[in-house]
């Protein structure tokens, strides 16, 4: 049995200004980190036989590793649309919103809408293509969300919209 699996579907091409100068600075990094790869791999080819040397074996495996995000990233990056505009008032989510939930039992939590290419669970980045992301896109404060959830049907308040960062407070 062969180990092929449909393409997923296409991911969304926004991204925020951040997210996109993020990946242009790691693409850039991996060119640089790149040489110094190819460098290392000369220099173990260079000792002799190849199928037993543990030095060339792993250097290989990284280049190959490295030459496919850099491939992604080539192509992913021109196709990336930044959206650097915020809505005129927050009163409705968009994309890169900052969006303050409550569920049934009255706790809240805050979630950034952000690209495919940038969300980050551990910051409470979600995509724009999560079920969550699309169930929020273009209600209002205080509007009532049922999301479907992999966990089952779910039901979100809106207390809160917003389009900056918080300031940290300050002593």
């Amino acid at each position: 049995m062969g180990r092929y699996r449909p393409p997923g579907p296409p991911k969304s091409p926004y991204i925020t200004r951040a997210g996109f100068d993020a990946l242009r600075a790691e693409e850039k990094s991996l060119w640089q980190k790149r040489r110094e790869v190819v460098k290392h791999l000369a220099a173990a080819a260079a000792e002799g036989d190849r199928s037993e040397n543990a030095e060339y074996i792993y250097r290989k495996k990284q280049l190959r590793e490295m030459d496919r995000r850099i491939r992604y990233l080539q192509k992913r990056l021109p196709a990336l649309k930044v959206v650097d505009l915020t809505p005129d008032t927050g009163e409705q989510v968009y994309f890169g919103a900052w969006v303050t939930l409550a569920d049934e039992q009255g706790e809240t939590t805050c979630y950034r809408i952000v690209g495919a290419d940038e969300f980050d669970p551990r910051r409470n980045w979600i995509s724009v293509d999560a079920p969550l992301s699309r169930a929020l896109l273009k209600h209002s404060l205080d509007d009532i969300v049922r999301v479907r959830l992999p966990e089952g049907e779910r039901e979100f308040e809106i207390v809160g919209i917003r389009y900056r960062e918080q300031e940290s407070p300050s002593d």
